[in-house]
């Protein structure tokens, strides 16, 4: 199914290193490869002199050394988080503490839809429940410093908290978890919403940045055309999970029949992708079940 979009998964960069981007961003990527972070949270340092860091990664002591080292002789005045997954926002406290910047996001961690009755957020270990930004910033607000400007993008749908940020200096923009280039987003309930997610993917399609930098993995290239791709790919998983509920009703018969060969390590969140896609279908009218949306509820076709 994803082999309609041109992922690159050539990322030969090693954790601890710093690497220049641009003339104006530098990569750090941290120690926590997994199935969910490929190689590790690729942490940003934006500027020169007076400095953006960009989602300062997982709290590892390493990673942080790593970051604090790269900017020795420098101000970092900002620390910018695209989200509050424990990936990407938990070492803003130890950068600050060792700082003195000022913590940036659109909010603290939170589910995209009120929880159901009796339902239990299996997601909250991967939340940082903890970061509060110092600075809460909406659509179309913007940082500075000397030479940089980082605009947020409200993207919610991975979480509802996400933004993405355009650097126009360089005509690019950080697009956190929402866009990656070596994989397909996972959107899964009640932290992400898939219609939310649809819609910010339709915000970026629409907009002229050719290059962005992801928080995991290499840069995304002709990123319009990419944007367009994932938005193909989401429609084809619709249409494939119509086509699976023609024989059967669960999540788990659906994900056997549509990710053929998966890591197994991955069939919880392609479960909870799935739910996502059915959340919107039922808000659609195209499917129905009994009671809200669940992960072990019975989905059947609207005639």
């Amino acid at each position: 199914m994803s082999d309609d979009i041109p992922f690159d998964r050539k990322f030969p960069v090693p954790s601890g290193r710093l690497d220049e981007v641009t003339p104006l961003v530098r990569r750090i990527v941290a120690p926590n490869p997994s199935p969910f972070t490929f190689t590790g949270t690729c942490s940003y340092i934006v500027g020169r002199g007076q400095v953006a860091i960009l989602d300062p990664g997982p709290d590892d002591p390493a990673h942080v050394a790593a970051l604090l080292d790269a900017v020795r002789g420098e101000t970092v005045t900002h620390i910018v988080v695209t989200h509050t997954h424990r990936d990407h926002s938990p070492a803003a406290a130890a950068l600050k503490a060792a700082t003195g910047a000022v913590t940036v996001g659109e909010g603290p961690h939170r589910p995209a839809r009120p929880l159901h009755i009796g339902e239990i957020n299996a997601l909250d270990a991967s939340g940082d429940m903890d970061f509060l930004p110092d600075i809460a910033l909406a659509e179309g607000e913007a940082l500075t410093g000397p030479g940089w400007t980082l605009e947020a993008i409200a993207t919610p749908g991975h979480t509802a908290n996400h933004l993405a940020f355009a650097l126009p200096e360089n005509d690019l923009l950080f697009s956190g978890d929402h866009v990656m280039a070596w994989a397909t987003t996972i959107v899964a309930p009640p932290d992400g919403a898939m219609g939310d997610y649809v819609r910010s993917l339709k915000k970026l399609a629409a907009r002229s940045e050719p290059l962005y930098l992801p928080g995991h993995g290499g840069p995304v290239r002709d990123a319009p055309a990419f944007v367009r791709d994932y938005l193909d790919h989401r429609r084809a998983r619709e249409a494939a999970i119509l086509r699976g509920l023609e024989r059967n009703t669960t999540i788990p018969d659906l994900v056997r029949g549509i990710y053929i060969g998966l890591d197994p390590r991955l069939v919880g969140a392609a479960s909870l992708t799935v739910l996502a896609h059915l959340e919107d279908m039922v808000g659609k009218g195209l499917v129905t079940t009994e009671g809200p949306p669940a992960i072990d509820g019975a989905f059947v076709l609207v005639r």
